[in-house]
């Protein structure tokens, strides 16, 4: 078994994410996914003669919007570029994307495993997707490739990294940070599964204390975090393997099968020069001025960190409380309105990530779908915390307010189900269950304490849920001991 730390892998990502645009990047197309092979196309995406692309605005927006977000410097003035290659689902036989003037440069992210760190990015570029090659579910899909063009022009922005990362884990933390922050900005859909965001990863091994890089491979075909950390992982011990072997790792594009759960070799990897990269002739320079930027940064929301943040500062939330409540905007969103309306932050963050979470998971409702308005939920955190019902009573409200729509103060009106406060009737109650369970008081009263969490249960019992637990336990106690 050879000795893994005396390696460290250098790996950067390449990262694709289709932009949420309605029509494609250089066309009027629709970019709707799932529609049938090849009826979302025209002269222009398919590459058709004398077809010629005009930029999509919204497009340059997002890519912007994205670019800002992660701290890049945009460029006032970017070129789109040919990259010439040929593959089946290329019509064109180029790809319209950006080389030496991309749209934005450096910038960077933050991510804690490996004791933290910031990851920096190279640059920022727009480009136009590639169709699709289909390799099965056709009866002769063992001697043919079939090509679907729908997804040809629909528009990418690329995200590269410096070659910081030095763990798989790191790479999987960044791709999953990278993907929070472009769904919450709504320029990606975050759907990996789709294809509307894929990553590709470089990566090399050295021996420990040497500067320079090691040869490179890249992994391409990953599609989850999960992936991506299997992929590297063995593509680390792999190369390890070779050099400790003897051998020479060669530079090359190998593709990760997650059946097998191994890389293998796809074609040898190719440099800049074999694109025959230039300026694309029927575009102009994309020339994005100070008034354009302002216009994309109103438009920008409190991104997940700050709110995060925010949350612990303001609320006194617990971290953890504020990692799940920023997943999307509109879960920070609801959670806001339901403190503001409870008076109670903590509460709120309870039942929401609760009760309310746990609801809408079982059936698969988004947060943006959810028929209980924040308002209905604060009202029954105060009618909890008015002592008006008890935490058990509340989750059953919870669960009729959330199928009829009714309020929590409609519901615990016409069910008689507010908290016992009377002590004339809770001692009534308690005494009943002193003179039906003698054993259980015996056992209390030799010294067994555990028994009185259970006398207390049946008194909850014996109140239908409504005793005010408080109370309850001072009568039960004094009762006991007199």
């Amino acid at each position: 078994m050879n000795d893994r730390t005396q390696y460290e892998p250098v790996i950067g990502l390449e990262i694709h994410a289709q932009l949420r645009t309605r029509t494609k990047i250089f066309c009027g197309c629709s970019t709707a996914f799932g529609a049938p092979p090849n009826t979302q196309v025209c002269p222009v995406c398919l590459g058709l003669p004398g077809a010629l692309p005009v930029l999509n605005r919204q497009a340059v927006d997002y890519a912007i919007k994205a670019a800002l977000a992660l701290g890049c410097d945009i460029q006032p003035q970017s070129i789109f570029a040919r990259k010439n290659y040929f593959y089946p689902d290329l019509p064109k036989g180029y790809q319209i994307s950006q080389y030496e003037r991309p749209l934005a440069l450096g910038g960077g992210l933050e991510i804690t495993a490996g004791g933290g760190k910031r990851v920096g990015l190279t640059r920022i570029h727009m480009e136009e997707d590639a169709g699709k090659s289909l390799h099965e579910g056709f009866p002769d899909s063992d001697r043919r490739t079939y090509i679907d063009y729908n997804r040809s022009g629909v528009p990418l922005i690329e995200i590269v990294t410096e070659p910081d990362l030095r763990s798989a884990a790191e790479a999987s933390e960044f791709f999953a940070r990278l993907r929070d922050i472009l769904v919450w900005l709504g320029v990606n859909d975050g759907n990996m599964e789709e294809g509307s965001l894929r990553c590709d990863a470089n990566v090399s091994v050295r021996p420990v204390g040497q500067r320079a890089f090691g040869t490179k491979t890249e992994v391409k075909n990953v599609n989850s975090f999960r992936y991506v950390q299997k992929a590297l992982e063995y593509e680390i011990d792999r190369q390890i393997d070779v050099l400790e072997g003897g051998g020479r790792v060669v530079q090359e594009t190998r593709l990760w099968d997650s059946a097998s759960g191994r890389t293998c070799s796809m074609r040898t990897k190719e440099e800049a020069h074999d694109y025959r990269y230039f300026p694309e002739p029927d575009l102009p320079p994309l020339v994005v001025d100070a008034a354009r930027l302002d216009a994309v940064r109103a438009t920008m929301p409190e991104l997940p960190e700050a709110r995060r943040r925010r949350f612990v500062a303001a609320y006194g939330l617990p971290e953890y409380d504020a990692g799940v409540l920023t997943q999307s905007p509109a879960l920070a969103d609801y959670f806001e309105q339901v403190a503001a309306g409870a008076v109670n932050p903590k509460a709120a963050s309870n039942w929401v990530m609760g009760e309310l979470l746990r609801v809408l998971n079982e059936r698969g409702t988004p947060i943006e779908a959810v028929p209980l308005a924040p308002a209905a939920l604060a009202g029954l955190i105060r009618l909890v915390d008015a002592g008006r019902i008890s935490s058990s009573i509340a989750k059953d409200v919870f669960a009729k307010m959330y199928e009829s729509g009714r309020s929590a103060e409609a519901i615990v009106a016409a069910e008689g189900l507010a908290q016992i406060d009377d002590e004339s009737a809770l001692l009534a109650i308690v005494r009943d269950v002193i003179a039906k369970h003698r054993d259980a008081v015996a056992q209390y009263r030799a010294g067994k304490q555990a028994t009185f969490g259970f006398l207390v249960g049946q008194v909850m019992k014996g109140s239908g849920g409504k005793a005010n637990p408080k109370l309850a336990n001072q009568l039960l106690r004094r009762e006991l001991e007199a």
